[in-house]
């Protein structure tokens, strides 16, 4: 009999064991996108997200995050508003693909952005940019508008010459300052030295320089009656869109890596400060091995993944995924947007349906618009 009762128990143990391993975990370096629920209802109590944001310690960040907002004040509603145009630009940069970005702000997935960010895919490489991105670029306007209090408007250009007929001058965004934030708030995240953790940083980087290194020049003119005597200019951030457009096509050919980092240098405790600096800054770049011996090592701008995406063609419980059956396709199109390559070849289903739309606007003077109402037959094709 007690051969048979330790049986039985070394047996739930196994399979308890094995569940567990199983069981994707979730990366902890993610747990910072809750913030991005700020503003929505929940009903549970003990959530992070139903507690007031204005005392850190409700706040679902590590202890070294808080220490960071809790020393620049005003940098949680920036963060949030941050995350929030993040979420909105992968929408809008995947709508029309397989994989359209589904968010979970309820909190049933493990993560906003669903399990996907489990894997080591091409579409992780993407969330990791965009949010760090975000970040970045949320702070760097925040600093402008006055909105991070322990930072103001970048001014290093104005002690800089200009062109014969301007000058540097003005309020520019200070980009410097919100690369500087989003790299120490986003990347403390990431703990170990796994392969997981090299990608995750250097797509990390990548969504950073890409706002960075998107600032345009901005002038104002002066001079009597609007005369363009001379101009003062100043660095502006570029649309968060063309940011967003800039990591799709990375997106597009990002490289998939092989473990061969090459970048990790030991620091000596005896070495000098400046050396220390030098080579905490070249541990985060990251020396990868192409899967495709063809294509070149991938720069700082480039996204990397080390892990083959699914299909995204039929439901995953897995990574909690509906597939694209009763997705909206586009049936005269050949791309990826196209009902051929959206239904995965199973088909796809013609509705025409009737909707009522202004028409036949006229302008009447003063200010008012008047239009007609117009019934019109529209037609709708989906994926079966």
């Amino acid at each position: 009999m007690r051969l048979v009762n330790g049986f039985l128990m070394m047996t739930v143990l196994v399979l308890a064991l094995s569940a567990k391993k199983g069981k994707m975990k979730e990366p902890k370096g993610t747990r910072w996108w809750y913030l991005a629920n700020h503003g929505h209802r929940s009903n549970d109590l003990q959530s992070p997200v139903s507690k007031p944001y204005n005392n850190p310690s409700h706040l679902p960040l590590t202890k070294r995050q808080r220490k960071m907002v809790t020393r620049n004040p005003g940098s949680v509603p920036v963060i949030v508003s941050g995350l929030k145009m993040a979420i909105q630009e992968c929408r809008h940069q995947f709508q029309n693909r397989r994989w359209n970005c589904p968010v979970f702000l309820d909190g049933r997935g493990s993560s906003i952005f669903g399990k996907i960010v489990q894997k080591g895919c091409r579409e992780t490489s993407f969330l990791y940019a965009i949010t760090s991105a975000a970040v970045t670029h949320a702070v760097a306007r925040g600093c402008s508008d006055g909105t991070v209090v322990t930072c103001s408007c970048s001014r290093e250009l104005q002690a800089r010459t200009g062109g014969t007929s301007w000058k540097w001058s003005g309020c520019s965004d200070n980009a410097k300052f919100g690369h500087k934030f989003s790299r120490q708030f986003v990347d403390v995240t990431e703990k170990g030295r796994d392969f997981r953790y090299m990608t995750n940083l250097h797509n990390n980087e990548a969504g950073r320089v890409h706002v960075t290194s998107a600032l345009v020049k901005d002038c104002k003119c002066h001079g009597m009656s609007g005369s363009c005597t001379i101009k003062t200019c100043w660095m502006t951030l570029s649309p968060f869109r063309k940011v967003g457009k800039s990591l799709k096509d990375r997106f597009d050919g990002a490289s998939r890596v092989l473990p061969g980092n090459t970048g990790q240098d030991n620091v000596s405790k005896n070495s000098s400060p400046n050396t220390k600096r030098r080579r905490r800054r070249r541990r985060r770049r990251f020396h990868f091995t192409p899967a495709n011996k063809n294509h070149k090592r991938p720069g700082r701008r480039d996204l990397v993944y080390f892990e083959r995406s699914p299909s995204f063609c039929d439901k995953d419980d897995e990574l909690g995924y509906a597939g694209t059956a009763g997705r909206e396709c586009n049936a005269t199109s050949l791309g990826i947007d196209g009902c051929d390559l959206m239904c995965c070849g199973r088909g796809f289903q013609t509705e025409e349906f009737t909707v009522k739309e202004r028409c036949q606007c006229i302008f009447e003077w003063c200010c008012k618009v008047k239009c007609k109402t117009c019934i019109v037959q529209k037609i709708r094709h989906s994926c079966s």
